[in-house]
């Protein structure tokens, strides 16, 4: 047996956290959690900003003047063209050469910053002091930026760097380029540098000596059943610091440190608990498909069949290849399967062109494979031109219908369509001869609603777990191509809340047209509500967008078809989306015309 939550070298006040994370997947068990305090540096500094205002009347008349006149005009020649005193002008100019509009020379020249603004219809204004905090924390690598002090406090837990050597060193900040600086600012969240309006930080000063703030962290080491890895995960409360735990699960492979001395987790132990887990889980893998096999005994049982709600059937050798193309034509929105094979006696152009039709109909298709514990060790890894074949089926929309893709180490065999109906057994469904001779192989299938739901699940948790490793795969080395397979994977799960809120909080705004395209899949297919809350969250993010990005038109686009089909279920559903503040933001990015009101705009589009 794997060891009881009490014999784990779990502290007190963590014991929650470790019931919450293992609650949530059920493919981790935490085998150890531990607190500890860290420091961070704060250092007091002092930025200058310079900002715009809007030029008066005279200003506006100067500086045109001696952009449009030629030759441009002297103070004298303006004063006596506008017939105003001397001394008037010349005050003015001399306020627009403080502020670098114009040159210091004569005659008035505009300087390359004051047309700029002046294209604006701004001038600057003299810099400004603010004070702000640099936050210099070693265990995230980075500095960030704040506008409220952290406050010292006294923490009595063991210091971190008693036990790992935290050698990053991050640059002083007086050194630090005024670039880096300013996007540091900008990255904090702090609107102190906004240069699309003008405001600019110009200056960085250090004002006092750096102080050290300590804060609370938890070390987590987590067994993952499904991908049979220990790994080691680092939080600020529920917060996963994703840059600290991926530095230490390096260390711990380099063998830098060890899990004996951080939390009294021993070698020994770890492979006691990884062995003891791995069989539990297989136990009831069995356990479930012994539960579906005792309903299909029970099925031949003279029963009164107004009263019975789904049905579990043994199908045997040559009805298994009928019955599983049987079920896969029925399919009108999503079919998961898991083959630990996948060869072209089976994915041959004929179940392609099946797989086609069901992608025409809108069917997201999750082919998961794999028996081995690492994909370097399988004997019969799928053939790169079956793959090939598979991952260019695509929608009328032109999104992914099937997804294929490793998981590795699972021998079972399932199949689930619509979460209506589950075929199980030992049967390869990707994999067999394709000779359809007997071998005395049999399938279950279910169709009883919580027997599907808990297939489902199951196989629905490999799927998404599989989508989080690909997503932070993404976050870290910043691949869009990634990014983008992850949000297929939710959106073929039905998890485009999932998706859309992993786009806000880590402001990669630039994949909100694939998710649109993703939503409008989920609307024709009915899987997505067109009075859905995702719609409401989505919209308030455009004021986050500039017209100046790069994937602006395809935003343009993919949200014209999704109103359009919000507004062919429910006009109403979709004139409420378009109000006041929505609307202003769609003639902002030219998603609407100035012309356009929002029902001539619906009309346009449905």
């Amino acid at each position: 047996m794997f060891l009881a939550s009490s014999a784990k070298p779990i502290d007190d006040n963590l014991k929650n956290f470790v019931d919450e994370i293992e609650a949530q997947s059920p493919s981790l068990s935490v085998l150890a959690a531990r607190e500890f305090r860290y420091s961070l540096r704060q250092t007091p500094i002092e930025v200058n900003i310079k900002e715009p205002r809007q030029f008066n009347v005279l200003e506006e008349f100067i500086i045109r003047a001696a952009i449009e006149f030629q030759p441009p005009p002297t103070e004298d020649e303006l004063a006596s063209v506008l017939g105003l005193d001397f001394v008037f002008i010349k005050t003015t100019t001399a306020t627009l050469r403080s502020l670098q509009t114009l040159s210091a020379t004569s005659p008035l020249t505009v300087t390359p910053e004051g047309r700029s603004f002046y294209e604006k219809g701004f001038v600057p204004q003299p810099p400004y002091p603010i004070q702000i905090n640099a936050i210099t924390d070693p265990l995230s690598d980075k500095i960030t930026f704040q506008s409220e002090s952290l406050n010292e406090t006294v923490i009595k837990l063991p210091d971190l760097a008693d036990f790992i050597t935290i050698d990053r060193i991050i640059a002083d900040i007086a050194s630090l380029p005024l670039e880096e600086i300013q996007k540091s600012i900008q990255a904090s969240g702090l609107a102190l540098h906004v240069p699309e309006e003008g405001k600019i930080v110009t200056s960085c000063k250090v004002l006092a000596s750096t102080q050290k703030i300590w804060r609370k962290i938890s070390l987590f080491v987590i067994f993952d059943a499904l991908e049979d890895k220990l790994r080691i995960q680092i939080r600020n409360g529920k917060q996963i610091l994703e840059s600290a735990s991926n530095w230490l699960e390096v260390l711990h492979n380099e063998g830098k440190i060890s899990l004996q001395t951080l939390c009294k987790l021993s070698t020994e132990t770890i492979d006691f608990e990884r062995e003891a887990i791995l069989k539990q889980k297989n136990t009831e893998i069995e356990a479930r498909l012994e539960n579906i096999r005792q309903k299909s005994l029970k099925a031949g049982d003279k029963v009164d069949n107004s009263k019975v709600l789904g049905e579990a059937v043994q199908i045997r050798d040559g009805q298994i290849s009928q019955a599983f193309l049987e079920v896969l034509n029925s399919a009108k929105s999503q079919v998961l399967i898991y083959s630990p094979w996948v060869n072209q006696a089976v994915v041959n152009e004929n179940f392609l062109t099946l797989l086609q039709k069901l992608a025409n109909h809108g069917v997201w298709i999750l082919i998961g494979h794999g028996i081995a514990r690492q994909q370097e060790n399988e004997d019969k890894p799928i053939p790169p031109e079956i793959e090939k074949k598979l991952r260019a089926i695509k929608t009328p929309d032109g999104l992914p219908s099937v997804q294929v893709f490793w998981l590795g180490d699972s021998h079972v065999k399932e199949v689930i369509v619509d979460r209506k109906i589950h075929l199980c057994g030992s049967h390869n469904w990707l994999s067999y001869r394709g000779d359809y001779l007997p071998r005395g192989e049999s399938v279950y299938k279910v169709t009883i609603p919580h027997q599907v739901e808990e297939a489902y699940k199951f196989l629905a948790n490999r799927f998404q777990n599989h989508a989080q490793i690909l997503w932070q795969n993404a976050l870290e080395n910043r691949d869009s191509k990634l990014a983008v397979e992850s949000l297929y994977i939710w959106g073929a799960l039905g998890m485009e809340d999932i998706a859309l809120k992993e786009i806000q909080q880590n402001n990669w705004l630039e994949l909100l047209p694939v998710w649109l395209n993703i939503a409008l899949q989920g609307l024709k297919s009915q899987n997505i509500q067109s009075d859905s809350e995702i719609f409401k969250m989505a919209l308030s993010l455009l004021n986050q967008v500039s017209i100046e990005e790069a994937f602006i038109e395809l935003l343009q686009q993919e949200w014209r078809k999704v109103i359009g089909a919000i507004a062919s279920h429910n006009p109403q559903t979709a004139l409420n989306l378009l109000n006041d503040e929505v609307w202003v933001q769609f003639l902002r990015l030219n998603i609407v015309q100035e012309s356009d009101s929002p029902a001539n705009f619906i009309s346009k589009n449905t």
